[in-house]
């Protein structure tokens, strides 16, 4: 009689260890890489290292506009000759301007002014943008046409053109900066929420709910604008992105808040003329303005990747 073969008996395996995301050039138990996995935990699972810096950034560009004035180490404002133009150092970690003043304590209190100042033209862009394309929408044919045209009238003319003789026109101060730039930006996203409402309002609800009876002003409310504003949502971080360019620009030229504001385009203007001897003076504030804009941009792509599900990401 054959001996039977033992059986193999399999070893209880532990379950593999979830792998901890991070940022590549993070080590692990750090403080970045607390921030990176807190990153991924808002974004996603499948968030990459461009979504986890734009949120970083956008963070960091927020807190900076909310506590800015409170940690920043000199008065932002206070001119002192003795102190002009000196390289970063100890005292001043960033440098001083030609007037003395403290460059990261201008450049903190700076970030509010210009935060506050995009988000407040992209939110009423947006408003009056949406109102006009549920207006344009809703109403007959001819004047939805006649609506449009006077929307192409004004994306004839380029943002920065129509912003600056708006701006000049109304004098250099924040405020007319603001006005000049909803004026300019409005129509872009009037064009983009009509066409999404064009695709929406063929869709088979919408003309199921049309057939039930239901008021054309019931169904713009309930059906149409909440269904059209996944592409605003999208294109808000990208619009914010363009705002702070934007608004920098104008303030570079001239046409921003008026000195001694701490604006991150003045400062670039008054650093310009001080390049080859005191690079700080321009450098520093032209980085953060690039950074603001390239945070706000990657949150937008991010959001247009999580809200689409027909977009993938190469």
């Amino acid at each position: 009689m054959t001996a039977s073969p033992p059986r193999l008996v399999r070893e209880p395996q532990a379950p593999p260890a979830k792998s901890r995301p991070h940022l590549p050039w993070v080590a692990p138990g750090t403080v970045g890489d607390g921030i990176a996995r807190g990153a991924r935990t808002l974004l996603g699972r499948h968030a990459g290292v461009l979504d986890v810096v734009g949120l970083v950034l956008v963070v960091l560009l927020l807190l900076a506009a909310v506590v800015g004035p409170w940690i920043a180490p000199h008065d932002p404002y206070r001119a002192d000759p003795t102190s002009s133009l000196l390289p970063p150092g100890r005292e001043h970690l960033l440098g001083t301007d030609d007037a003395g003043r403290d460059v990261l304590s201008r450049l903190l209190v700076g970030a509010r002014s210009t935060l506050l100042a995009a988000v407040g033209v992209v939110v009423a862009s947006t408003f009056v943008g949406a109102v006009v394309a549920a207006v344009a929408a809703s109403a007959p044919r001819w004047l939805d046409e006649a609506i449009m045209r006077v929307v192409d009238i004004f994306l004839a003319f380029p943002s920065i053109v129509l912003a600056l003789g708006i701006a000049a026109a109304l004098g250099p101060s924040l405020t007319s900066v603001v006005v000049a730039m909803v004026v300019a930006m409005w129509p872009a996203t009037a064009r983009l929420v009509r066409a999404v409402m064009r695709q929406t309002t063929s869709s088979q609800y919408v003309e199921a709910a049309r057939l039930t009876g239901m008021s054309q002003r019931r169904l713009m409310s309930r059906h149409v604008l909440p269904n059209s504003f996944d592409s605003v949502y999208v294109q808000l971080g990208l619009d914010i992105s363009g705002a702070i360019v934007l608004i920098a620009g104008l303030a570079f030229l001239g046409v921003g808040a008026a000195p001694p504001s701490a604006d991150w385009g003045s400062m670039v203007a008054q650093g310009r003329e001080y390049v080859t001897t005191a690079w700080w003076v321009a450098l520093f504030p032209g980085l953060a303005i690039t950074l603001a804009a390239v945070g706000f941009a990657l949150l937008g792509d991010t959001l247009r990747v999580r809200l689409d599900p027909t977009v993938v990401r190469a």
